[in-house]
């Protein structure tokens, strides 16, 4: 199963408007990814409130897992949103 690690840049962490944002485009992947901690079971990526119930802070390593015909992008699209910071973006 193709995975990513990726460190959130966003200085909230993934909450609000960064969790949102990548809910988002979790959702309009034509795979589901789950995402997760070292110290936290995968959940799935398109919920809101199991992204926030990882509270993944600013550096906080998360690793982004799915399977199936389009991962690897849908992968790549997903880390490069969390390696930005988001809550910089207007």
């Amino acid at each position: 199963m193709p995975t990513r690690t990726v460190a959130v840049a966003s200085a909230s962490g993934l909450h609000a408007r960064p969790a949102a944002l990548f809910v988002a485009a979790a959702a309009a992947q034509p795979v589901a990814v789950t995402i997760r901690t070292e110290a936290k079971p995968p959940v799935p990526a398109r919920s809101m409130l199991s992204v926030l119930s990882l509270g993944a802070r600013c550096g906080t390593e998360v690793i982004l897992e799915a399977d199936g015909d389009g991962a690897e992008a849908a992968l790549d699209a997903l880390a490069s949103l969390l390696a930005r910071d988001l809550d910089a973006e207007e």
